[in-house]
């Protein structure tokens, strides 16, 4: 098995690399999907969560309102840590057990957002980046319908461009077309296959 850490900051389009490279036959196993499994509603995660932070989050289907929450997260680095201290080991528990039911031969792609910030580029045979310029993030995210300032401050959050390239063993540019990205993404395929032999 071929363990691929895929990382990028927020709008630089590592769902997109996600996708291209789950076409080439990788196994995906997205961060952020298990981050919603680890607090849906009946889940240990989700009393934890309405524990630390409140029953407001909650909407009326007793699911967690990610945006209330993310409001209150990203403003406040406290908070932030506090709900990283929940969700995370639960996250990575679910990585671990996805990865562990893998066939031998895979190449799994771990999308994740907080690879540097959470220390995880050792724990990956290749670290994956993907970078885009800083204006076309911000405007990816406004088509998405986030607000430039909070757009903002969930990349204040996120590790820099130069502390994700100093763990990257491929760097991914992608500022420019799909077709762009596609050809790259073909790129980076060979060398996982090559890697893994």
């Amino acid at each position: 098995m071929l363990r691929v850490g895929l990382t990028g900051g927020i709008g630089a389009g590592k769902s997109a690399v996600a996708r291209l490279l789950a076409d080439h036959g990788a196994l995906v196993i997205d961060a952020d999907e298990l981050a919603r499994e680890v607090v849906a509603p009946g889940t240990p995660g989700l009393q934890a969560v309405v524990e630390e932070f409140g029953s407001h989050l909650l909407g009326a289907d007793g699911a967690l309102d990610r945006a209330a929450l993310g409001a209150v997260v990203f403003a406040d680095p406290d908070a932030r840590r506090r709900l990283e201290a929940i969700t995370h080991p639960l996250v990575g528990a679910q990585a671990a057990r996805r990865m562990a039911d893998a066939p031998a031969d895979a190449v799994v792609v771990y999308d994740v957002p907080l690879l540097v910030e959470a220390g995880l580029a050792g724990a990956y045979d290749v670290v994956v980046v993907v970078e885009a310029p800083r204006e076309l993030r911000l405007a990816r995210l406004a088509d998405r319908g986030l607000p430039r300032e909070q757009a903002q401050a969930r990349m204040a959050n996120q590790a820099s461009d130069s502390a994700r390239r100093a763990v990257a063993d491929i760097l991914v540019d992608n500022g420019g077309s799909l077709q762009d990205l596609r050809a790259r993404v073909d790129e980076v395929w060979a060398r996982l296959l090559e890697a893994h032999g």
